[in-house]
C-alpha cells in the first residue's frame, strides 16, 4: 500500500512521527503543496516563502537520502492530494496535526471532507506538546513535558513510490509575491539550525537570561532558533533534549539560569499555540469581547508611519527599521512595538499585528495572535503592560548605538537627546525635514489608553468572562505559566518572555 506523507510545518526527517510512521506502512510519497491562496493571505510574505524553499530544498536531499526525494507540487490541497491518490493508488495520507492560521485551518476541514467521500484515510499525529481537542488545561503541562522526555526519532528508511516527478520549487516571483526586500534576512534548512543550536548551548547562551531584553545584545544571546522551529527543520524535542543534555553537564559561570530560562521559554511556546489550537478565532476576535470599550481605530496614515519607522519616536522607530531587514526582533521589542501600536496610537491589533506577520521571517500564527492581542490588552486575563518607547530606549539602548544604527538622519543629534530630539535645542534643523516630528505625545496618548483599559475593568460582567478565560486557556498548578492569568489590578506584571 502506497501511502502519502504531507509535509506542512514539518521540514525535517529526524523525530518526524509522521514519516516514521508511515515508512512502516509501504512505500512513500513525500509531498509538500505550494500553495498560492495560502501565500497570498494577509499574514504571508517573501520572505517567510524563500526561508521555506531553502528548508525545502535541504529537506529534498535529506529525503532522498533515505530513500523517497521530495516532490512538490503547486495548487490548492485538496486537488493536489486528490490527483496524487489517483495516479499513485494512494489511499493513505500521514501529516502532523498543524496549528496555523484560519485559513490552514479552514483548509484542512475542506481536505478532510474530501478525504471522507474519497475513501481516503487521513491520519494526523502530533509533533510537539499542543494537543488537539483538548478536555480541559489540567494536567496539560505535565503531558506536554511527557511527550517532550519521549524518543527522539531517527530518521527512517524509507521506499519509494516509483515513477514520479519530483517537480520544481518556485521562487516567490514565481508565486506572485510582493517584492520583500530584507537583506539581514536569516537562512532555511536544517543545517543551519543545527550550527544554532551547538553555537547557542556551547557558547553564546551564557549570557541569555542578561542579554535578551535588548536589540544589541539580544541578536547575538537569543538562540534564534525561532524560524526553524516555526517552519519544522528543527523539533521542539530535539531542542528540549539538547537543552537538557548541556544542563546535565552542570556547566559553570551564568549557564545554569540560562538555560533554566530558555527551557521555560520552549515550555510556553507550547503552550502559546495551546490556545490558538484551542480557540481559533483568536487570530480575529478579542479574547475578551469587552475587554475594549472605545473601539481602535483605522488610521492609515499612523499605522504607515508606524510600519516604516517614521512615528518621530526614534527606538520604536528603529526597531521597526531592524525588523523589516532582519525579519527578527526579541521578543521585550516585539512587546514595545505592539504595545505603542496598540496603546499609543490606538490602531486596530488586527492590521499592525498582520503587518508584523508578514515582517516576521519565524512567524508562528500560535504565538503570533495570542502574544499581539496579550501586548494590546484584549485578553481580559492579563495585566496591561503599556511600554513607554522612550523609557524603553533610553534602558535597553543606553549608549544609542542600535537607534543610530537604524537612523543615521539622526546623527547630528547629541547623545544626550538621541531618544527624544524634540529636545534638543537645534531640533528645527531635522525634524519635520530629515526625521519626522512624534505623530503622539507618549504621555498623554499612555494616560488616556490606560483610562480606557481600566474602565473596561470595572463593567459589570467583566471578571466572570476573564474567570472563564482562565479556566479555558491558562495552565494550573505550574509555576511557568502564573503570570498569564492575573485579571487584578495591582498585581506585579511579571515578565513574559519568549526570546527563541
Amino acid at each position: 500500500m502506497n501511502v502519502l506523507v504531507w509535509f506542512k510545518r514539518d521540514l525535517r526527517v529526524h523525530d518526524h512521527p509522521a514519516l516514521t510512521l508511515a515508512a512502516g506502512l509501504g512505500p512513500v510519497l513525500p509531498v509538500y503543496i505550494v500553495e498560492p491562496d495560502l501565500w497570498a493571505q494577509p499574514d504571508a510574505s517573501a520572505r517567510q516563502w524563500t526561508f521555506v524553499a531553502e528548508s525545502l530544498t535541504g529537506l529534498r536531499a535529506d529525503l532522498g537520502a533515505i530513500g523517497a526525494p521530495l516532490v512538490v507540487r503547486v495548487g490548492d490541497a485538496e486537488t493536489v492530494l486528490d490527483r496524487l491518490c489517483r495516479q499513485y493508488r494512494i489511499n493513505r495520507i500521514v501529516s502532523h496535526e498543524e496549528t496555523g492560521n484560519l485559513w490552514t485551518y479552514a483548509r484542512d476541514r475542506r481536505v478532510a471532507a474530501w478525504a471522507r467521500g474519497a475513501g481516503v484515510i487521513w491520519t494526523e499525529l502530533p509533533q510537539s506538546g499542543v494537543v488537539r481537542r483538548l478536555a480541559s488545561r489540567d494536567g496539560w503541562a505535565r503531558q506536554r513535558d511527557g511527550f517532550m522526555a519521549g524518543p527522539v526519532l531517527p530518521p527512517p528508511a524509507l521506499q519509494a513510490v516509483d515513477g514520479v516527478e519530483p517537480g520544481l520549487i518556485p521562487t516567490s516571483r514565481a508565486l506572485k509575491l510582493a517584492p520583500d526586500p530584507c537583506p539581514h534576512r536569516q537562512l532555511g534548512g536544517r543545517e543551519r539550525g543545527l550550527d544554532l543550536v551547538d553555537s547557542f548551548l556551547a557558547r553564546r547562551g551564557e549570557t541569555y537570561r542578561a542579554a535578551m531584553s535588548s536589540p544589541l545584545t539580544g541578536e547575538r544571546a537569543c538562540s534564534r532558533l525561532s524560524p526553524h522551529l516555526a517552519w519544522g527543520t528543527l523539533s521542539l524535542r530535539e531542542v528540549v533534549q539538547a537543552t537538557s543534555a548541556r544542563q546535565a553537564e552542570r556547566p559553570g559561570g551564568r549557564w545554569g539560569g540560562a538555560l533554566t530560562s530558555f527551557q521555560s521559554r520552549l515550555a510556553w511556546r507550547d503552550h502559546f499555540i495551546q490556545k490558538l489550537e484551542d480557540q481559533p478565532s483568536i487570530e480575529r476576535r478579542d479574547l475578551h469581547p469587552t475587554a475594549i470599550l472605545r473601539p481602535r481605530e483605522n488610521d492609515p496614515a499612523r499605522l504607515h508611519a508606524w510600519a516604516v519607522g517614521e512615528t518621530g519616536l526614534p527606538f520604536l522607530d528603529a526597531c521597526l527599521r531592524y525588523v523589516r531587514a532582519t525579519g527578527w526582533l526579541n521578543f521585550r521589542m516585539r512587546a514595545m512595538v505592539t504595545s505603542v501600536a496598540s496603546y499609543h496610537l490606538w490602531l486596530d491589533w488586527q492590521a499592525s499585528g498582520a503587518h508584523l506577520a508578514r515582517m516576521f521571517t519565524d512567524y508562528e500564527p500560535g504565538i503570533h495572535w495570542p502574544q499581539v492581542q496579550m501586548q494590546s490588552g484584549t485578553t481580559g486575563i492579563n495585566i496591561p503592560r503599556i511600554y513607554n518607547p522612550i523609557k524603553q530606549g533610553l534602558d535597553q539602548d543606553p549608549t544609542g548605538a542600535f537607534t543610530r544604527k537604524w537612523l543615521p538622519e539622526l546623527a547630528p543629534v547629541p547623545d544626550a537627546f538621541l531618544h527624544e530630539p524634540w529636545k534638543w535645542p537645534d531640533a528645527r534643523r531635522l525634524l519635520g525635514h530629515r526625521y519626522p516630528e512624534p505623530i503622539i505625545d507618549v504621555a498623554t496618548a499612555a494616560r488616556a489608553a490606560r483610562d480606557a483599559i481600566w474602565q473596561a475593568r470595572k463593567t459589570s460582567g467583566f471578571a466572570d468572562t476573564a474567570a472563564r478565560i482562565v479556566t479555558r486557556h491558562a495552565s494550573r498548578a505550574d509555576p511557568r505559566f502564573v503570570n498569564d492569568r492575573s485579571p487584578r489590578r495591582g498585581a506585579s506584571p511579571a515578565q513574559l518572555t519568549l526570546d527563541l
